[in-house]
């Protein structure tokens, strides 16, 4: 079986050509379903798995208390396995393809209000090179609702701060070109002006936009923690997080009448319905508005 897992990791990376983080949870998730194969079946060939090994194969992750979330995620490392398998003709069924994913709970995202996001940017204070990167990280980030990678790994290439946008590679390798507002604009100039020339004295990084004290990429989990600690001195009580203020743009642009399909290119979302699960928080909000406001809403209205 290692030979066909082998063989799938190099299909994977130089005839699919998928992203690193989409190649290594690939990786990781068919290795544990073939070392699982190999150690309760003694399989030596994917020909003699049935539909019956691969259930046990996901009861076993249940039964390990792993989430639905995951199990789907797995599942669809299996299906992408077996298709391959099917397609070099190392299998005549491609038995994986009747399996069905668990039911995934809708989990709506969490967000900030307007008004929250304004108390943040407004509690920054930028009277040093870090405090003028972390304004500027965070206006872009709300302006553009980057992915935090995205964001930690621009490069002073992708901005066209003239034309006012900012020119990417996201997820799965495709390019999108997202608007940034004037306040975004005005924290980039600064800090390309006056702090990042300071963050590079002892560094030969020149590519990259965002960097840390000593001149090199900052991490994700870096990142993190500074907005955790941007938020409690803003005197906001939610825990929030990178991916909270990328939820908080679309909200608000929907909110604000742009159309799904508009928000979903924004966003670099390749399925329309990733993006849906946003109509739901503006539904849910304006269900709460209209009882509020409304004098016939409570059923407590008297004649």
């Amino acid at each position: 079986m290692d030979s066909f897992y082998l063989e799938y990791q190099y299909y994977l990376k130089n005839e699919m050509g998928v992203a690193k983080n989409t190649f290594e949870s690939y990786k990781r998730d068919v290795g544990k379903y073939v070392e699982f194969l190999v150690k309760n079946y003694h399989f030596s060939s994917p020909a003699d798995v049935e539909i019956t090994h691969i259930r046990n194969f996901l009861n076993s992750l249940k039964r390990s208390k792993m989430s639905a979330s995951s199990m789907a995620r797995h599942l669809s490392s299996i299906k992408s396995f077996h298709k391959f398998l099917m397609k070099e003709g190392h299998i005549e069924n491609d038995v994986a393809k009747l399996m069905e994913a668990p039911k995934l709970d809708k989990r709506l995202p969490n967000f900030l209000s307007v008004d929250e996001v304004d108390k943040l940017l407004s509690s920054l204070e930028i009277n040093t090179p870090l405090e003028i990167r972390n304004k500027a990280m965070v206006e872009v980030l709300y302006a553009s609702g980057l992915r935090v990678s995205e964001l930690v790994g621009l490069k002073i290439s992708d901005l066209h701060l003239t034309m006012g946008f900012i020119q990417l590679i996201g997820k799965g390798s495709k390019e999108r070109i997202v608007p940034i507002g004037d306040m975004a604009t005005i924290s980039l100039r600064k800090y390309i002006i006056e702090s990042r020339p300071q963050l590079l004295k002892n560094s030969n990084e020149r590519e990259l936009l965002f960097v840390n004290k000593n001149g090199r990429r900052l991490s994700r989990q870096g990142f993190f923690l500074l907005l955790n600690d941007m938020a409690k001195k803003a005197e906001i009580s939610k825990e929030i997080s990178p991916h909270m203020l990328r939820h908080s743009f679309a909200t608000h642009l929907l909110e604000s009448g742009i159309d799904l399909r508009l928000v979903q290119e924004l966003l670099g979302h390749e399925d329309i319905s990733t993006t849906q699960i946003y109509t739901h928080i503006t539904k849910k909000r304006l269900k709460t508005i209209y009882t509020e406001h409304h004098p016939h809403a409570k059923g407590d209205h008297k004649e």
